[in-house]
């Protein structure tokens, strides 16, 4: 493992720590603060229910006051309802995060390695026209795939794919065909008609008188 592999691993620790140090921070503080609301909210009850204790004892001893200051005064005593928002994750978590996705992303791309490029490797169908060219003679689809697969190992080339290559070549005129009894070959449109090699005639065993 090189030392900047190590070195990111250990500084990413250190913000997995960090941040599990805030996350419980955060959840300790609402908790803190979620008791503090849940007290006043106790206090608050107490107080309106005390105030309406009081208000039916000015009307039990004949005190008057006009509806709107009642109502207002009522009103005025009922504070309004805490709201709980969301709190935001502190600074300090959140440029963690940042740091740390951006540490990964870093280490990603120097752990993945680099392809080489294909863009300048020939095409099987430039190997076909290019082997058929050098030939002086007729070469079947086994002989070229053969020939290709010495010379190119690593391209795995297949007698069957070497066959197609070559019809489609043929269709395109970019390649001649001829069959000689039942099997086929091919060359290079420029090269010359090939002419079939007389054949000597055999004569049959036995027949010497």
């Amino acid at each position: 493992m090189s030392e900047s592999t190590t070195g990111t691993t250990g500084l990413t620790s250190q913000y997995i720590a960090q941040v599990a140090g805030d996350l419980e921070s955060n959840l300790k503080e609402q908790e803190r603060i979620n008791a503090e609301v849940a007290a006043l909210q106790q206090q608050l009850t107490a107080l309106q229910q005390d105030h309406s204790a009081l208000v039916n004892m000015q009307q039990a001893l004949g005190v008057t006051h006009d509806p709107d200051e009642s109502s207002t005064t009522a009103e005025s005593t009922k504070a309004p309802a805490l709201p709980q928002k969301p709190q935001a994750a502190p600074p300090n978590k959140r440029r963690a995060r940042k740091t740390t996705a951006a540490q990964e992303t870093t280490a990603e791309k120097a752990a993945t390695p680099k392809v080489g490029t294909t863009a300048n490797r020939p095409t099987l169908v430039e190997l076909i026209r290019r082997h058929l060219t050098e030939q002086n003679e007729p070469r079947s689809a086994a002989e070229i795939s053969t020939a290709l697969s010495k010379t190119h190992p690593e391209r795995g080339i297949k007698t069957k794919v070497v066959r197609v290559t070559l019809e489609g070549l043929v269709a395109k005129s970019k390649a001649q065909r001829t069959k000689q009894g039942a099997s086929v070959y091919y060359t290079s449109p420029d090269a010359p008609e090939p002419t079939a090699a007389p054949q000597a005639e055999e004569k049959p065993k036995g027949t010497d008188r």
